[in-house]
């Protein structure tokens, strides 16, 4: 994985006039509501309204053209409110699009694509091979803006009907949805009344007769009273067929009579024909989207002007819809009080333009508006709040969705295909076989070979021409890499790993073994009980020895297919994780981060997502493999056509299983343990995680930036377990505190628990307060070194540590408390009595603060070690501190120096490695000037002793100490 729109298709399918249901199903944009509308003018926009090259803004609102036609007072508030109704229903979005934030609308983000006219000779000229080239614009026909849709043409003729054609992915639906929005605010005023229809409703209907009148009164309720007007309306009533690919059209007289009355009844296609021919209702205007496939149905003679859509060409385009798309509010605090500034909001906005100047793939790619979409609802995904149950899985299985629901490839072909199982069958073989091969790029000749397997009658080739021309650009697009020229890469790196993933999950990849063995099995299965009887009453009659062996060999062979398809399972299972532990990728980053360096381009002198590795990694395939099984995306699946089987989910899970079980125990990199437990929050099977990770005791994750959707995914999938954590190392992870409360049920399972390097502040301290009275903490070690705490988290801290009863290690090393912090600690350190060590060093403490301190430990009851050293103490107070710590048997020990008297401290090499750990971290300065004071003092009781095993343990410490004054920069002599 090397890297990583418009709004969704309209979902328009049948049940029109129904009660409305939730606006996350499909359900028919065309329900009628039947409240009264005041006013006569058109509807006011609801929000600020942003429109982007070319609107289909004419002059402005109309002022007094409306009701010209329509001029009695029950026909306009007719008009009035259908003009409600369709903004009510097409300002609808889906939870997909909700996900943007509560201001998120139409209105405000949407960014016309690129729609260049063409002719009905360019429209006939044979397509490139594979149909994936852009062509350029022919001379003379310049680019459209809606506006301008039914201008006269260059001859000066009136255009009535216009085709507006697109591959899947390029916008028709969202120009539709904006168009009819436009007209219900009043800004089309060329058009007293227009009325859209939905082509797969229409051709959902069947054969059942009905007429233009009653098609437009059932779904149109308000319209009734004027629909007698229609005919008077002429050019000014539009109609908006969209998705004409869907119904099948026969313009000959002898298959599709003329009608001209819209009364008559007549099958819907015939209809529609008769609206095409300008034999019914002749004067009105017409607008239709379909897919190029579908151009041919409608003969040029009735076509005034044909405009293919043609997305984003433009990156300036592309720039404006990420900015807009991106900057809007987010729906509010999500998980732990997380949510985006617009600060970090315009540092995206900034380095996703960088990467479109500079990575021309990402900007080949988001040439499509849809992928524009993918772009943005990922980058959401990692850096927003994340709405519960969402993963990176649903959002590739509901970007599928928003595209294919309801396609079929060709709605003339009697198998009545998805387009999305045709896909999933197709580009899932060359995106499987691409990653067995370890491969990005693909010739053509890779292409047509997945594209032709098996193709051998011509209805098929009729099938693979249509997915050629209407969705191949949409799964991949020209490699634009130099070095790559002629090559062909999937148009998201992304979508190679998902598509073979689904490749694997639908059973679609089978070995010529399993493909045989199958048909044998099934064969077998069908006429065995059959041949057993017959067998078994031979056997009776005959003395054949031969045929009770022949009896079980009918029952084995099923069983031998079964073991063949689970060997296979198991392969890919193995495949599966070994992808996911490997670490020969960008310097070994964890998946997420991975994504996000794809996208937003990276930083520093890392190499560069246009610039392969020796040997390409897929770390997103085990995710999209776990994520497919789940129960939610496999329901996503069906409704695409392409059902995954319950017994298949399980069987390919417990494949998985069993591999994860055998590499899941061993000791991970933080980044790959990330990633394990990544897979298991996109899988969402809760008991399948406890299962695996129930070996699971140390988690280390060190190093790895913590962002809001790593805490959200760690905490779902560890918060729920049972058993103990027996360390949860945390430390340079540049948490904050909300990732701190994310995180706090897999804190309460944990014993050691460490935040060190992560610029916690006092803030913080109030959820570690929190933390520590929880009546479930089990955290006997807390590392909080590092953090500038300061004296005011130190107080919430002693909050948590007088009702906390099993911390028994604290590290508070270089937290910034000073004087008064050690005052707070010496002055309450009694409220606790479980205590048994205390750092409190290099917190820039004086004598008095830390006598104090030394005091309030020699008298606690349970505390044993005190550690003051790298404080700023004199060298009176460091002997007082020793003479304290060795006077009375029982009292804590203190330590302030790496020497005891004339001998070697015990502690000195913990006080070293504290130093060597940090030494990159503290001021260089200050830690040179407590090294020296400490080689001074080593070289003292050098001096001072006369045995020669201290004198040798001595000079072993100096040389340690002068290795580290050398790295400082310092003198080591």
């Amino acid at each position: 994985m090397r890297w990583g729109c418009h709004l969704p298709r309209a979902s328009w399918s049948p049940g029109l006039g129904r009660v409305l249901q939730p606006a996350d199903e499909r359900i028919p944009f065309l329900i009628h509501w039947s409240w009264p509308l005041k006013g006569e003018g058109p509807l006011g926009s609801p929000r600020a309204f942003i429109r982007h090259n070319g609107s289909s803004v004419g002059n402005g609102p109309s002022s007094g053209r409306h009701g010209q036609l329509f001029r009695g007072i029950a026909a306009s508030e007719a008009i009035q409110r259908h003009r409600h109704n369709l903004a009510e229903w097409f300002s609808r979005l889906p939870r997909e699009e909700r996900q943007f934030g509560p201001t998120f609308a139409l209105d405000t983000v949407h960014v016309d694509p690129v729609i260049r006219e063409s002719t009905p000779d360019e429209l006939l000229r044979p397509l490139a091979e594979l149909a994936l080239e852009r062509q350029p614009p022919s001379a003379g026909l310049p680019q459209l803006a809606l506006s301008q849709l039914f201008d006269p043409d260059a001859c000066g003729r009136r255009v009535q009907t216009v085709v507006l054609y697109g591959t899947v992915g390029t916008g028709k639906s969202t120009l539709v949805r904006k168009m009819v929005l436009d007209w219900c605010y009043g800004r089309l005023p060329a058009f007293e009344l227009l009325i859209p229809f939905s082509c797969e409703d229409l051709s959902s209907l069947g054969p059942a007769p009905a007429s233009l009148c009653q098609l437009v009164a059932q779904r149109y309720t308000p319209l009734k009273e004027i629909l007698p007007l229609m005919a008077t309306a002429g050019s000014r009533l539009l109609f908006v067929l969209h998705g004409l690919e869907h119904l099948n059209l026969n313009f000959s007289l002898a298959s599709t009579g003329l009608c001209s009355d819209p009364e008559k009844p007549e099958v819907p296609a015939a209809i529609i024909v008769n609206l095409l021919r300008k034999y019914m209702l002749p004067e009105a205007s017409i607008l239709v989207t379909t897919r190029p496939s579908a151009i041919g149905r409608i003969p040029s003679k009735y076509v005034g002007r044909y405009g293919e859509i043609c997305g984003f060409s433009d990156t300036n385009l592309q720039k404006l819809y990420f900015q807009l798309r991106l900057n809007q509010p987010d729906c509010g605090p999500g998980a732990g009080g997380v949510s985006v500034t617009p600060a970090q909001r315009d540092h995206l906005v900034q380095m996703l333009t960088r990467n479109l100047e500079g990575h021309h793939q990402i900007s080949a790619a988001c040439f499509l508006p849809s992928y524009c979409w993918l772009v943005c609802a990922t980058l959401h995904f990692l850096h927003a709040p994340t709405p519960a149950g969402q993963t990176l899985t649903s959002i590739y299985t509901s970007f599928l969705r928003l595209n294919f629901s309801g396609e079929m490839l060709d709605s003339t072909d009697p198998s009545k295909l998805s387009l999305m199982a045709y896909a999933a069958r197709t580009m899932g073989k060359l995106a499987y076989e691409g990653m067995s091969s370890r491969k990005t790029y693909f010739s053509e000749e890779d292409v047509r070979g997945c594209l032709e397997a098996g193709v051998q009658t011509e209805e098929e080739f009729q099938l693979l021409h249509v997915f050629r021309r209407d969705a191949l650009r949409f799964f991949l697009a020209p490699c634009v890499e130099p070095g790559h020229e002629g090559a062909f890469v999937f148009t998201v790196p992304a979508m190679q790993e998902y598509l073979a993933a689904l490749y694997i999950v639908l059973g679609l990849r089978k070995t010529t073994l399993q493909r045989v063995g199958k048909e044998v099995a099934e064969l077998v299965g069908r006429v065995g009980e059959d041949v057993s009887l017959v067998l078994g009453i031979v056997a009776k009659l005959l003395p054949f020895r031969a045929l009770p062996l022949l009896l079980n060999l009918l029952k084995v062979v099923p069983r031998v297919f079964g073991r063949v398809v689970g060997k296979s399972r198991e392969a890919v299972a193995q495949a599966m994780v070994l992808e996911m532990f490997r670490e020969e990728d960008y310097y070994n980053d964890d998946v997420l981060d991975q994504m996000g360096a794809s996208i937003l381009g990276v930083e520093g002198p890392r190499r560069h997502p246009d610039e392969p590795p020796d040997d390409e990694v897929f770390e997103l395939f085990p995710m999209f493999m776990g994520g497919l099984l789940s129960a939610h995306n496999r329901a996503v699946l069906a409704q695409l056509g392409c059902p995954i089987k319950t017994l298949d989910a399980l069987e390919n899970a417990q494949a998985i299983k069993k591999k994860l079980g055998k590499l899941g125990r061993q000791v991970l990199p933080p980044s790959e343990l990330l990633d394990h437990l990544f897979f298991h929050y996109e899988f969402q099977n809760q008991r399948f995680s406890a299962e695996v990770l129930g070996s699971l005791r140390q988690l280390n994750l060190a190093g790895v930036r913590m962002t809001p959707l790593k805490c959200t995914v760690v905490a779902a999938v560890l918060g729920s377990g049972r058993h103990a954590l027996d360390e949860v190392n945390l430390a340079s992870c540049q948490l904050d505190p909300a990732g701190l409360r994310t995180l706090t049920p897999v804190f309460l399972r944990a014993r050691k628990l460490g935040l060190q390097l992560n610029s916690l502040g006092p803030e913080a301290c109030r959820d570690l307060r929190d933390l520590l009275l929880h009546d479930q903490c089990q955290v006997t070690t807390l590392r909080l070194s590092n953090n500038p705490l300061t004296a005011a988290g130190v107080a919430l801290l002693l909050e948590g540590l007088a009702g906390n009863t099993s911390l028994k290690h604290l590290s508070l090393l270089h937290t910034g408390l000073g004087d008064e912090g050690l005052e707070l600690l010496a002055a309450q350190l009694d409220r606790n009595q479980q205590l048994r060590e205390l750092n409190v060093a290099y917190n820039g403490a004086g004598d008095t603060a830390a006598l104090a301190l030394a005091k309030a430990a020699w008298k606690h009851p349970s505390l044993e070690l005190l550690h003051l050293y790298f404080n700023e103490l004199s060298p009176e107070c460091r002997q007082a501190l020793r003479d304290l710590g060795s006077a009375t048997e029982g009292g804590a020990r203190v330590v302030v120096s790496l020497t005891e008297g004339t001998a070697v401290s015990e502690y000195w090499s913990v006080i070293l490695s504290e130093v060597q750990r940090n030494l990159n971290s503290w001021d260089r300065g200050r830690v040179r000037r407590h090294l020296e004071l400490l080689l001074r003092d080593l070289e003292d009781n050098r001096g001072a002793t006369l045995n020669p095993w201290r004198k040798a343990q001595l000079l072993r410490v100096e040389g340690e100490v002068r290795a580290l004054l050398e790295q400082l920069g310092g003198p080591g002599s």
